[in-house]
């Protein structure tokens, strides 16, 4: 619980760039959806990181009439990462792959979110993976801090 506390004040200290609220992560990005996406993408693949799909939920809400700002789901992971997490709690392979949620909000402001994964050690009651859960959180703020990065 004080790290969850602890994350959620770092987290406050960069509030210009980024926000934490109900167990998410979300990073103000410089670039539009698509090309934020395509960047997370690109770094995931370098690291060698399994990128499952991508779903541009704008696209389908079109196909059914529907207007829907620019949001894309990026789902990636590695089981040499996930599975330890599962192995200290089951349950938590239901959070699992990760997912990247790409989005542009009212004001045109685009994000990057992703779930926090103290959150998800809270959620899932894990015992016993700290090393992991932080070696995930500092691995994807990285990843996030790239993908959003102006050139």
């Amino acid at each position: 619980m004080r790290k969850f506390i602890l994350t959620l004040i770092i987290s406050g200290l960069f509030a210009s760039t980024a926000f934490a609220g109900e167990g998410m992560i979300s990073v103000k990005s410089a670039h539009p959806v698509a090309q934020t996406a395509d960047r997370l993408e690109n770094i995931l693949n370098s690291k060698g990181m399994t990128v499952f799909t991508r779903i541009n939920h704008a696209a389908g809400a079109a196909k059914v009439g529907k207007e829907l700002a620019p949001t894309e789901l990026v789902i990636f992971g590695n089981p040499k990462v996930g599975t330890p997490l599962m192995q200290c709690s089951h349950s938590i392979a239901i959070d699992l792959p990760q997912k990247a949620l790409i989005w542009q909000d009212q004001s045109g402001q685009v994000w990057l979110s992703y779930n926090d994964p103290q959150f998800l050690a809270l959620r899932h009651n894990t015992q016993g993976c700290d090393a992991v859960l932080k070696k995930v959180g500092m691995v994807l703020g990285n990843f996030a801090k790239k993908a959003t990065a102006a050139e």
